[in-house]
């Protein structure tokens, strides 16, 4: 039988580390759509306040759908990883240590998902998404329309911008996780 240069687990453990570094990243430019979200949202808010255009206040809802669906996205990736990590390659790497019956080769990524406020701070977590990328652009359409100075073609933009917000946030929700597998 001929002697191989890589091993399995070594394949593995490069599968490991590759899959960690781009949680890594997707975290970090996850964690960064907030501050973006909300520089963006001052920087709107202050522009229609100094022009006094109510106006201005349509371009929240676009921007707060197109960076919350992006943040949701990469969020669902991030969780995809530690799934993937926890259901199918740490029990591999377990099972090819020649130990089945041990917990998983990676046990940080179930034993932090049994914390007792795990709840709540999904729960924390998920209504700060729907404030940053549902409430905002919300509040800056009921303030667009208790200005009354749209027209008929504002206003009818606004509904939909209004629809693709309320789409936003019921993705939001059912991609909260609050199943205790999740």
């Amino acid at each position: 039988m001929p002697e191989r240069d890589v091993t399995v687990g070594q394949l593995l453990l490069t599968e490991y580390q590759t899959l960690k570094d781009e949680q890594k990243a997707r975290i970090g430019f996850r964690d960064n759509l907030l501050y973006v979200t909300l520089t963006v949202v001052a920087a709107v808010i202050a522009a229609a306040a100094q022009a006094k255009q109510s106006s201005m206040l349509l371009a929240l809802p676009p921007v707060c759908v197109v960076l919350g669906w992006t943040y949701l996205v990469n969020d669902q990736k991030i969780s995809a990883i530690g799934a993937y990590v926890r259901e199918d390659l740490g029990p591999r790497l377990t099972r090819l240590a020649g130990t089945p019956d041990a917990p998983c080769a990676f046990r940080w990524e179930t034993d932090h998902r049994t914390d007792a406020r795990r709840r709540s701070r999904k729960a924390i977590q998920c209504m700060v998404d729907l404030t940053a990328f549902c409430v905002v652009p919300l509040a800056a359409l009921v303030l667009f329309w208790a200005a009354g100075d749209g027209g008929g073609l504002l206003v009818a933009v606004s509904v939909l911008e209004a629809l693709a917000v309320g789409g936003l946030g019921v993705q939001v929700v059912s991609y909260a996780g609050f199943a205790a597998s999740e």
